[in-house]
C-alpha cells in the first residue's frame, strides 16, 4: 500500500450509468402483461448468488428469464439489445476519471454487474476511465461484501483511509465506510462532483 495515494472507487448502474431500470420495466412490463414488480422479479430475482458472481453464465441465466417470462428466445434477444442500448453514461463523471487518472489519483470502479459490463466498455472505449475494473462477476463477491471493496483497494494500492466509495445505494457506502473509507452516495452529478473535488484537494 502507498501511505500517500488517494483512490476513487465507483459504481457504475444509478451512477456512471444513469438510472433506466424503471422504465424498461414499465414498457416491458406492459408489453408483457407484467406489473413492472414482476418483470423485474422474473429479471432479477436470485441473480445475487449466481450470475452477479460469475457462477452463472448470463446466456444461463437468460434462459431462466426466459422461462419465467413464459415467451420466446426472438423477444429475449430483443430485450437483451433494448437494455444495452438505454444504458447512457455521465459524460461528466467520465471526464471527471479521467482527468483524476492523469492527475494521479488511483481509480476503480467497482460493480455489482453480469459479465456483459466489460464487452460493452470496450466496445464503447471506456475501459480507460479507470485503473482497474472491479465487477462482481469477475471476482466471486458482489457489494455489500467488504471483500470486493479490499479486492479493489489492494489492486490499487491504496490505504481505506484515503479511499473514496461512490454509489447510489446507502447500504454499499456503508459497508465501505465500515472498512475506513470515505463514502458518497450518488443522487446527483453535480453534487458527486464536488464531493470528489473535495476529497481529492485533501492532499
Amino acid at each position: 500500500m502507498s501511505p500517500r495515494a488517494r483512490g476513487v472507487l465507483i459504481d457504475v448502474g444509478g451512477v456512471l450509468v444513469r438510472e433506466y431500470l424503471p422504465a424498461v420495466a414499465a414498457a416491458w412490463g406492459r408489453r408483457l402483461g407484467l406489473a413492472p414488480t414482476a418483470f423485474m422479479a422474473a429479471l432479477y430475482e436470485g441473480n445475487d448468488s449466481g450470475v452477479l458472481i460469475g457462477r452463472v453464465s448470463e446466456d444461463a441465466w437468460w434462459e431462466t428469464v426466459r422461462e419465467r417470462l413464459r415467451t420466446g428466445p426472438d423477444v429475449i434477444a430483443e430485450l437483451r439489445r433494448d437494455l444495452a442500448a438505454r444504458e447512457s453514461w455521465d459524460e461528466e463523471l467520465v471526464a471527471c476519471l479521467r482527468d483524476l487518472r492523469k492527475q494521479g489519483v488511483r481509480t476503480a470502479v467497482v460493480s455489482n454487474t453480469w459479465p456483459g459490463l466489460r464487452e460493452r466498455m470496450e466496445e464503447g472505449g471506456l475501459t480507460d476511465i479507470a485503473d482497474r475494473l472491479v465487477l462482481s462477476c469477475e471476482v466471486g463477491c458482489a457489494k455489500p461484501d467488504r471483500r470486493i471493496y479490499e479486492i479493489a483497494l489492494r489492486l490499487l494500492a491504496v490505504e481505506p483511509a484515503r479511499a473514496l466509495f461512490i454509489d447510489d445505494t446507502s447500504g454499499n457506502v456503508a459497508a465501505a465506510r465500515a472498512l475506513g473509507t470515505a463514502g458518497h452516495v450518488h443522487t446527483e452529478t453535480a453534487q458527486t462532483l464536488a464531493r470528489i473535488r473535495e476529497f481529492t484537494s485533501q492532499g
